[in-house]
């Protein structure tokens, strides 16, 4: 069966036409799902439906988005710029900007603030009441990927740096730590048990890592190979791109440029499934808040760059099991 027959699982329609840079599931929802791209565009789908609800745009390409409820999104790019869009109004704000583009865009729910990550070196928090700034704050080098772990945020950025923030106290960094992977960062996700967190590199590789300083917990982190392909005797390595944390499990789907998406048991070091080859790199992963779907962008990343016959860039919406995402 080619990708996208399979009985529990469809593609959606209207797709963005360039590279999709990140897909978001709503708060509590499994039905309403954002997705940003380069073709400057912040799409709201309505899954069960299988339809195109809303389409924003910035003046550039687009290259994080999140939601901040049910009818408020937040997005930033190329363009350095801050944007809120509530779906109720059809309505945009223009929040700020940053010096250079913004890479990531979080919401913090705990602390009720917006999260941005750019590469202009610096983490910048918005207060979504306003919507305005509440503040600017140094990393120590361009911000790759971040995560939220209740009101802690978790930094990846160039020269394979990891940074703990309090969000609730930003005077000083809580820890700073190197990744144990020896190549660049790609993604970071913390568990949802706040325990940890999970990187992935550019080469084929995935560390599970522990918050806690303590020697006994520490000991437990580990790394792994993964999304590496054997052809004609030669293991071919990819890019781990995409992580994403099921919240009731603590189990997670990576996605790598091999077109591959894997579901890991990190405390019990076990892969638990693997899903059929997509039509190109898996660029973003996201599970709906129960666990029960999983939205996959399957988007070519350039990282050969200009190819024959490059596949349609397009979103797979899984309805996954307990068989595929529960601890065994």
């Amino acid at each position: 069966m080619m990708a996208g027959e399979t009985p529990n699982e469809f593609k959606l329609n209207n797709q963005p036409t360039d590279g999709i840079s990140a897909v978001k599931f709503a708060p509590n929802s499994s039905q309403f799902l954002l997705v940003s791209s380069w073709d400057c565009g912040v799409r709201l789908y309505d899954v069960i439906a299988n339809n195109l609800r809303m389409k924003f745009f910035h003046s550039s390409p687009v290259l994080d988005c999140c939601f901040q409820d049910a009818v408020h999104s937040y997005s930033g790019g190329l363009d350095n710029t801050l944007k809120m869009f509530d779906f109720n109004m059809g309505a945009e704000t223009h929040v700020g900007t940053h010096d250079a583009p913004i890479r990531s865009v979080e919401f913090c729910p705990e602390v009720n603030v917006v999260i941005t990550g750019s590469w202009d070196s610096t983490v910048k928090l918005w207060d979504p009441r306003t919507p305005c700034s509440a503040g600017s704050f140094s990393q120590p080098d361009k911000v790759y990927t971040m995560s939220v772990s209740g009101d802690r945020l978790l930094v990846g950025t160039a020269g394979r740096r990891v940074l703990v923030w309090d969000l609730r106290n930003m005077g000083y960094v809580q820890q700073r730590r190197e990744s144990s992977l020896k190549y660049q960062t790609r993604c970071i996700r913390a568990f949802p048990n706040k325990q940890g967190y999970v990187l992935s590199s550019i080469e084929g590789r995935v560390a599970v890592e522990y918050l806690d300083p303590s020697p006994e917990v520490q000991k437990k982190k580990y790394a792994f190979k993964c999304h590496r392909i054997k052809e004609d005797g030669i293991e071919k390595i990819y890019p781990v791109n995409a992580v994403a944390f099921h919240n009731a499990y603590n189990t997670f789907a990576t996605g790598g440029s091999d077109g591959f998406v894997n579901i890991w048991d990190g405390f019990n070091k076990k892969r638990l499934c693997q899903f059929h080859r997509y039509p190109s790199s898996i660029a973003s992963l996201a599970f709906s808040h129960d666990g029960t779907v999983l939205a996959i962008a399957s988007s070519y990343m350039y990282e050969q760059d200009e190819i024959e016959n490059i596949p349609e860039d397009s979103v797979f919406i899984r309805n996954v099991t307990d068989q595929e995402t529960k601890p065994k």
